[in-house]
């Protein structure tokens, strides 16, 4: 978040590195003790974080499961059903899936799972690259405010906050630390 937006915000820390490491672990373990066994399974992470806890998944999915999940990442900049109010030069990510999609069970890994539509515009892509036998959703974070009918298999943790409040994830490798974040807009002075 830029720092003029951030100034609007008052930050309350809901996860600390070692509250989202835990998180994860269950996060896995739940994904691990459904899917043991199947040797089909990849993970797909949502472009800018989901593609990173992806990441972080496999791996301790590798200690449950006996192997490591292939994965992939996917933009979704012109799947989203708001492309059209976009920046006028909106900045599109690469998608980069390194295996076929066909018979394949996929977890589908976003960060933030808020009303939906990230959701739906990555199915969406995910359609049109290839017909997986089945998407399973993992969120980090699930803060409530559907408008699609869209629910996650794995929820690392239940967040509901008003619709004019933020839920913020931090990881290391973009923004130098792990943390959760609820955002509360500062009152007016």
């Amino acid at each position: 978040m830029s720092s003029p937006e951030a100034a609007r915000f008052e930050a309350t820390l809901v996860l600390d590195a070692a509250g989202l490491a835990v998180t994860l672990d269950h996060l896995a373990e739940a994904i691990a003790a459904q899917f043991a066994g199947q040797r089909e399974l990849a993970l797909v992470g949502i472009r800018r974080r989901g593609d990173l806890l992806a990441q972080r998944l496999a791996e301790r999915l590798a200690a449950h499961l006996g192997f490591r999940p292939p994965i992939g990442a996917l933009d979704i900049t012109l799947y989203r059903d708001d492309f059209d109010s976009l920046a006028e030069q909106p900045i599109i990510g690469q998608t980069d899936i390194p295996f076929a999609l066909h018979g394949k069970t996929i977890i589908l890994v976003d960060d933030v799972l808020y009303t939906g539509r990230t959701v739906r515009a990555a199915l969406d892509e995910l359609l049109d690259l290839g017909r997986p036998t089945r998407i399973a959703l993992a969120v980090l974070v699930d803060r409530g405010g559907r408008e699609l009918p869209i629910c996650p298999d794995f929820t690392g943790l239940q967040l509901p906050v008003a619709p004019h409040a933020q839920v913020q994830v931090l990881l290391a490798e973009l923004d130098g630390r792990d943390a959760v974040e609820h955002l509360q807009p500062r009152e007016s002075a």
